[in-house]
């Protein structure tokens, strides 16, 4: 898939000379919106709300320590990217990106016990 357009606000980070080139030598178009106002930008603040919430009812679902909350935020953000869509007719946005199905058969309960495994050589 290649990326046609990007909308990002319009912080420095996302307005250097050479981001900017680089858009254009690969043919994506830049949408920047008017500085401090998340508004214009819906769709991401919505999503970034809807990942906030999951990661909170994770997080206090299993009752689990406020220093994972990237680690939680990531398990969201990948959760809804193998989650069935209606915006995109049934399909998840994994399959709609990759063309197909995301396997499940790896998922654990979240805040399930785990053993990290050290070798031999480093114990």
């Amino acid at each position: 898939m290649k990326l046609k357009v990007l909308r990002s606000n319009n912080g420095g980070e996302d307005t250097s000379r050479e981001f900017n080139q680089y858009c254009k030598d690969h043919g994506i178009q830049r949408q920047l919106t008017t500085t401090y106002t998340p508004q214009q930008n819906g769709m991401a603040e919505r999503m970034n709300r809807m990942l906030v919430e999951k990661a909170k009812t994770m997080m206090t679902g299993r009752n689990v320590s406020d220093y994972l909350w990237g680690e939680v935020v990531c398990v969201a953000a990948y959760l809804t990217n193998i989650s069935p869509t209606s915006s995109i007719l049934g399909k998840t946005p994994e399959e709609a990106w990759v063309g197909k199905k995301p396997t499940i058969s790896h998922l654990k309960i979240f805040g399930c016990t785990v053993y990290m495994h050290t070798l031999k050589e480093k114990r």
